[in-house]
């Protein structure tokens, strides 16, 4: 029997053309699948209580989105992630976790996980981060992990925004920072990606912006290098960083005769939560450094740079 279209409502039809989409989630419970089900009602969701049963599911039938739930560790959702690629070799993962090491994440970006969080984290970031994964373009190269301990990371992103929110999520999981410079670092970090990806990439997916994360005993370091051909400060009219003392919007009216969106504040904002902002000779290459208090230090177990075995999540 055919269903019953209501042809009076636009958003009925759009609904019935769109492909609905499928969506495992891993969990004992239903807090989950309630959170997603109450963003995304026209999605199809289905409930397995273990990773076991998550495999035997995937083994069986495709799922356009597999999320885990909170009470598996980020190791154990990894491993379910190498054992996934055997048999959906491109599903879209998304790890939800209640125990994590910055060596867990690290180890889920080389597997090709979505997006990781761990307990507690944003709704809003969850959800924009779910439809991002079901509803965004093929993402299987966005990112790439050239090198990486806890301490040192060196990756490429791809020059569109998607890939970008993708690296913010997976960077704010790895860094073991202390409040207010965890938050002053990932702000500053943000406007920089944003940067390097709209005006040194263009956003142009076949471009990669290249990232280093440095985490020293006294401070934190950020490498940004776009594939563009460069800039210099005084040259860049456009940019609220130019701007004379008298005159702080000047740079908006560069702005709308060059028919570019309202902003331009990013490498301000940056400079005004790190403690130095220093730029390559071309200035396409940009480090960014954040000093950390004495008493704010992490405490290692040995001197081989391996993370605690227990992390102490940031609030």
């Amino acid at each position: 029997m055919s269903k019953n279209l209501n042809f009076g409502s636009t958003q009925s039809l759009d609904r019935q053309a769109r492909p609905q989409k499928t969506v495992l989630v891993v969990e004992p419970g239903e807090n989950l699948c309630d959170q997603i089900a109450a963003t995304f009602p026209d999605w199809n969701i289905e409930r397995t209580e273990s990773n076991l049963g998550a495999l035997a599911l995937l083994e069986a039938r495709p799922f356009d989105l597999v999320v885990t739930g909170e009470n598996t560790s980020g190791a154990a959702d990894v491993e379910l992630l190498r054992k996934i690629r055997k048999v959906r070799a491109h599903v879209r993962l998304v790890i939800i976790t209640g125990k994590s090491t910055p060596s867990d994440v690290i180890a889920s970006m080389r597997e090709g996980a979505f997006s990781y969080f761990s307990t507690p984290f944003s709704p809003v970031a969850f959800s924009d981060m779910i439809r991002l994964a079901a509803e965004g373009p093929c993402w299987d190269d966005g990112l790439e992990v050239i090198s990486a301990t806890s301490d040192w990371i060196q990756l490429g992103v791809r020059c569109d925004k998607g890939s970008a929110d993708r690296l913010l999520q997976f960077f704010h999981e790895i860094a073991e920072l202390p409040e207010p410079e965890k938050s002053d670092v990932a702000i500053g970090f943000r406007e920089l990606l944003l940067n390097a990806i709209e005006h040194g990439g263009h956003f142009d997916p076949t471009q990669f912006v290249a990232i280093s994360y440095l985490r020293a005993r006294h401070a934190v370091i950020c490498r940004i290098k776009d594939p563009g051909e460069g800039f210099s400060l005084e040259e860049i009219k456009h940019a609220a960083i130019a701007n004379p003392p008298d005159d702080p919007l000047r740079h908006q009216a560069y702005r709308d005769a060059a028919n570019m969106r309202s902003g331009g504040f990013g490498v301000l904002i940056a400079r005004s939560l790190v403690d130095e902002l220093i730029y390559g000779e071309r200035g396409n290459d940009v480090l960014l450094i954040k000093y950390l208090n004495t008493g704010s230090l992490r405490s290692n177990n040995d001197q081989s740079g391996a993370p605690n075995a227990a992390r102490h999540k940031a609030s």
